[in-house]
């Protein structure tokens, strides 16, 4: 088949949470079907669970050697984590690993709840109809992640436009996205320049720039690189959770007498986080090009050295093989070892962060709103379009006597 008739990917986008219907298809069809990247490779498409693990975790599997952009405006450069190797892979994602663990997920818990609290204040003095979007669950991730890297709160929200216009895919100019990029990371050089001087004047801040400004000589990053590091977590922090937690929000409210449930029992809450994980698709492009360095065989097919495949982790969670009745969404599912966050070297470094933020977001509302509902129909929705992370634009919501929240109370 000449390259001209093979089907373009990423596939047309659904409107809702779910991931576009065909890729439950291709997970119950053989083989791995060949398509068109936006750049003109070609490339294998991943979709089986078990596949797509091996395709995470073996080295065979580069996404450095990848030859085109990555499927999304951000440029190698700015997510130099995410597409990197090892050994560069493994020095970098060690020295950074220690800020990002579950213990310290635990740690920021109380402080997590706190600033989710405060965004519910906010959102709670808006006119109603509300947008949860921009009234709760933007601010709620921004505060967390520009407070994780040391940044003054206001700068967060100043860098959004630019933010969007980096995780843009086809939706921006490419003078605009190398624009949004240089002023992104002059802003990070700056944020860095500031860092390093009040360390210099024995004033080191309890922020993750400054920790890693500070490391042991021996491990310790290059300056450039945590410009770049600070940047891709801005980012990925923010990005991923506002989105994520929007949708874990209206699948949750869309499904009678759930939210009461949840209220009730954190375990259930935890479970019913995990299980929107899994049941719903965030990432817009599908997943990140990978080029096999050598001859490997993924489930039945021989993938040749040289060749590109992108395994799909929204198909691979939605393996009957794995997750029984997969297309069900399934708010008790016990047995859940979804691929969300991704597998091997390359599991997201921020995923106990972010079950920390969807869980605590989701359940101060809950507390704060007890009868908080969407305001019109979820066809009424508009989706983000053209853009590497998912998510509806607005989320338009009501409620009507919302009570202060429990201290202490919530799942963290």
């Amino acid at each position: 088949m000449s390259s001209e008739a093979l089907p373009g990917f990423p596939f047309p986008a659904c409107p809702g949470a779910r991931p576009p219907a065909r890729y439950a298809q291709l997970v119950a069809e053989p083989g791995l079907p060949r398509v068109l990247l936006p750049s003109g490779v070609e490339a294998l498409l991943v979709t089986r669970y078990e596949e797509v693990r091996t395709v995470l975790s073996d080295d065979r599997f580069s996404r450095e050697a990848f030859p085109g952009r990555p499927m999304f405006a951000r440029s190698p450069e700015s997510i130099s984590l995410a597409v990197s190797d090892p050994p560069v892979h493994t020095r970098r994602r060690r020295a950074v690993l220690p800020d990002f663990t579950a213990r310290q997920a635990r740690r920021l818990a109380p402080r997590v709840r706190e600033l989710a609290e405060r965004a519910s204040d906010g959102l709670a003095a808006l006119p109603q109809p509300a947008d949860l979007v921009e009234g709760f669950t933007a601010p709620f991730a921004l505060s967390v992640v520009t407070e994780l890297l040391g940044m003054p709160a206001a700068d967060g929200q100043r860098l959004r436009p630019l933010m969007a216009a980096m995780t843009s895919v086809g939706g921006r100019t490419p003078e605009e996205v190398a624009e949004a990029h240089r002023q992104v990371q002059e802003y990070f050089a700056d944020l860095v320049d500031q860092h390093v001087a009040r360390i210099a004047a024995g004033r080191p801040g309890a922020d993750v720039l400054s920790r890693l400004l500070t490391a042991p000589q021996d491990g310790r990053l290059s300056r450039r690189e945590v410009v770049v590091f600070g940047a891709g977590t801005l980012m990925a922090g923010f990005e991923t959770t506002a989105n994520q937690l929007a949708m874990t929000v209206l699948t949750v409210l869309r499904r009678p007498g759930l939210a009461g449930r949840l209220r009730s029992d954190p375990a259930a809450l935890e479970r019913a986080v995990e299980e929107t994980l899994r049941w719903s698709a965030l990432i817009g492009t599908g997943g990140a090009a990978h080029v096999a360095l050598a001859d490997v065989r993924v489930g039945e097919v021989l993938v040749r050295a040289g060749e590109v495949v992108v395994p799909l982790h929204d198909a691979a969670n939605q393996d009957a093989a794995v997750f029984e009745r997969p297309e069900v969404f399934d708010p008790g599912r016990t047995d859940n070892p979804h691929l969300a966050f991704g597998h091997g070297r390359h599991l997201c470094l921020g995923a106990p962060l972010a079950r920390t933020e969807l869980r605590t977001g989701l359940a101060v509302l809950l507390d704060r709103f007890p009868d908080l509902r969407p305001a019109g129909p979820e066809e009424s929705l508009r989706w983000r379009e053209d853009a590497f992370i998912r998510g509806p634009l607005a989320l338009p919501v009501r409620w009507d006597a919302p009570s202060r929240p429990a201290a202490g109370g919530g799942a963290g």
